[in-house]
């Protein structure tokens, strides 16, 4: 079965297509690893100042409430009831203010001071207020944040900031209560992404505030606080997550914003991803059609020529050939094949001359073959046998003589059966054993079933 190759337009499409595919190909995915890398960074950089930006504010926030502090403690020193018209309009004009508390060195409370809320007559744990905390921050800190439980039916969400207050001996230290409504409100507010979200925790890696609190506290989310804490400030990616931290001087407290990959770069990289892939298209749609016009315009005159190569074929010696235009290439190809039809006709008709010499050479040779010599020989050994009176192998010898000639002229024909030949070659034989004496011996093995095939005459007795 013939094996079907592809055409010249077909190889000449699936070129340039297989070319201008690899090409922009490359192209693509250079380009998308370039820019993917590119978002990734500018996620990483988007992180870290919006970080910045939360730090900032935070710390706006403390610093601003440290100021007031001060003007707290300015305060402590005045006439109770100056102090008392004070922090009463101070708690109107601050509503983030939840109370103000005063205690002594020991740590008991001996002032507090808030808008209509009533303070229990037993305070089992104050979570405002830790004395041990004192021992290692004497300048003071902040809490994290916690629920207050100094009054009675009322838990605010609070941080508290503590400060060392020189104001006589038995007032030592001032806390504020701060509701963590405007720094929730804020944080809550930051948005890295759809997803992305930021949240607080200390340099132990307690959660301070997180956006998603709840769903902590039930289970169905976890922050890996203790990898973060191992980390320092920066900006990291772990799996398909990218995290900023920065840490808060003031307040000790690390601020860790979450966005993710697939929002921030996946999904930008997959939009880039379907233009180009439109870009493909009409690409390779561009340069299919731009092939299959240019194989048009370079495969015609080809197709002449192999036209012309199969109508040689079918009649060589009549054949006539024009030579075909188009690209320069094709000219020349189609020049050469003008010349070689011209070579292999003058090379026909020189084989045509050559056979009839070689038909009247191969006549001459059969006429040597019938030497007068071979023949004189042998009729002087029949002659030799008469005389001795062994006639029956003289006639014996005049028979191989005449089956010899015989199969030698063969009617004229070139062609005889294999087993004409044989025969032909055992007369010989038997003529030459007879001529020396019986000197030599043959035998002849020979396949039956190629007898009735034909071959050209006289082709063993050469041989012999």
């Amino acid at each position: 079965m013939k094996k079907k190759s592809l055409s010249m337009n077909q190889i000449m499409i699936l070129s340039l297509t297989a070319i201008v595919v690899g090409i922009l190909g490359c192209a693509i995915a250079f380009f998308l690893r370039t820019y993917q890398q590119s978002l990734i960074r500018n996620a990483q950089t988007d992180g870290r100042r919006t970080i910045s930006q939360v730090t900032s504010t935070v710390d706006s926030y403390l610093g601003d409430m440290n100021n007031v502090m001060e003007i707290l403690a300015s305060e402590l020193v005045t006439p109770s009831e100056d102090r008392e018209h004070f922090f009463d309009t101070f708690l109107k004009i601050r509503p983030d203010v939840v109370a103000v508390t005063i205690y002594d060195e020991t740590g008991h409370l001996m002032s507090c001071y808030s808008l209509d809320h009533e303070v229990r007559p037993v305070v089992l744990e104050n979570l405002s207020f830790d004395r041990t905390m004192l021992d290692i921050y004497q300048e003071g800190y902040v809490s994290a944040p916690h629920v207050m439980s100094l009054f009675e039916g009322y838990y605010p969400w609070v941080v508290t900031i503590i400060r060392p207050v020189d104001a006589g001996k038995w007032e030592k230290w001032v806390a504020v209560d701060i509701s963590c409504s405007n720094i929730s409100s804020y944080i809550n507010g930051i948005g890295i992404g759809q997803r992305g979200y930021c949240f607080l925790e200390d340099m132990q890696g307690n959660i301070v505030y997180h956006p998603q609190q709840q769903l902590l506290y039930t289970g169905l989310k976890s922050e890996d606080t203790g990898w973060f804490s191992s980390l320092e400030d920066g900006v990291f990616h772990r799996g398909d997550q990218i995290y900023a931290i920065q840490t808060d001087e003031n307040t000790g407290w690390r601020i860790v914003g979450v966005s993710y990959l697939d929002e921030v770069v996946n999904q930008q990289v997959q939009t880039a991803v379907r233009i180009l892939t439109m870009l493909l298209a009409a690409v390779l749609f561009t340069a299919v059609v731009s092939s299959i016009l240019l194989s048009r315009v370079v495969s015609r005159p080809i197709h002449g020529l192999v036209k012309a190569m199969q109508d040689f074929e079918k009649n060589a010696e009549a054949f006539s050939y024009t030579p075909e235009g188009g690209t320069k290439e094709v000219v020349e190809l189609s020049q050469s094949f003008e010349h070689m039809v011209g070579q292999i006709q003058e090379l026909m008709s020189q084989v045509r001359n050559e056979e009839i010499t070689l038909r009247k050479t191969e006549l001459k040779a059969l006429q040597a073959q019938i030497n007068p010599h071979f023949l004189y020989n042998t009729l002087d050994a029949i002659g030799w046998m008469c005389e001795e009176e062994r006639s029956k192998e003289a006639v014996e010898m005049v028979n191989a003589l005449a089956r010899l000639f015989r199969i030698s002229i063969s009617r004229g024909h070139e062609l005889i059966p294999i087993e004409k030949e044989v025969e032909h070659a055992r007369s010989y034989l038997k003529i030459q054993k007879f001529r020396y004496k019986d000197q030599f011996e043959y035998e002849f093995q020979v396949d039956e079933s190629c007898l009735g095939y034909y071959c050209n005459k006289i082709t063993l007795q050469p041989i012999i």
